[in-house]
């Protein structure tokens, strides 16, 4: 097994451990738990295996797409999955509410809708 097959292995393990645990938070949301240790440890867990994935994703990046390596680069298999997986969990986990709430060409833009209220 090659470094890069064990290196999106390992990639594949942290998304896995993502959804259950994003999966546990939607579960948690919608029955109102009350705010709990449980309840706060998976948020903390959540948003820390996030972050590893995106550094790791990151890595994979830099590594097919390095300047100096003067190859041409192939993308089939988990390295596309993957990449498929991060940019849908990049347009997902984006503050949209940063953007369309203070924006001020957004707020212009729901004036003249009415939108804004």
């Amino acid at each position: 097994m090659n470094y890069l097959k064990m290196y999106t292995t390992l990639i594949f393990i942290i998304k896995l451990a993502f959804i259950i645990l994003a999966i546990t938070q939607i579960y948690l949301k919608i029955y109102k738990t009350s705010n709990s240790l449980f309840v706060s440890t998976v948020d903390y867990w959540k948003s820390r295996i996030e972050f590893v994935f995106v550094f790791l994703m990151a890595g994979l990046l830099i590594y097919l797409f390095a300047p100096p390596m003067n190859k041409s680069v192939d993308i089939a298999g988990e390295p596309k999955l993957l990449l498929f997986l991060f940019g849908t969990i990049l347009l997902t986990t984006a503050k949209w509410d940063d953007f369309f709430n203070e924006s001020p060409t957004i707020i212009k833009l729901q004036d003249i809708l009415g939108m804004n209220e």
